[in-house]
């Protein structure tokens, strides 16, 4: 099954649906930008496709404060 958005050629990912609960219920109990679970996970993906890519050297402090962020979501 093949899913067509905004020109974008999507394909199914399988996961468990203990885990597909998880992360539906974090979306809807917290003030996500997220509007699904696909966006939530597709976002997730792409952030760890990026850091396999080389990254700039920050110092210790930025990298504390970009750990933080990302725990938040927000990186």
């Amino acid at each position: 099954m093949l899913v067509f958005r905004l020109g974008e050629e999507k394909v199914p990912i399988y996961i468990p649906k203990q885990l597909y609960d998880k992360i539906k219920a974090h979306i809807e109990g917290s003030h996500s930008e997220f509007k699904s679970v696909e966006e939530d996970v597709e976002f997730v993906l792409q952030e760890i496709v990026k850091e396999e890519e080389p990254e700039e050297v920050y110092t210790p402090e930025e990298e504390e404060i970009k750990r933080r962020l990302r725990s938040l979501r927000y990186l």
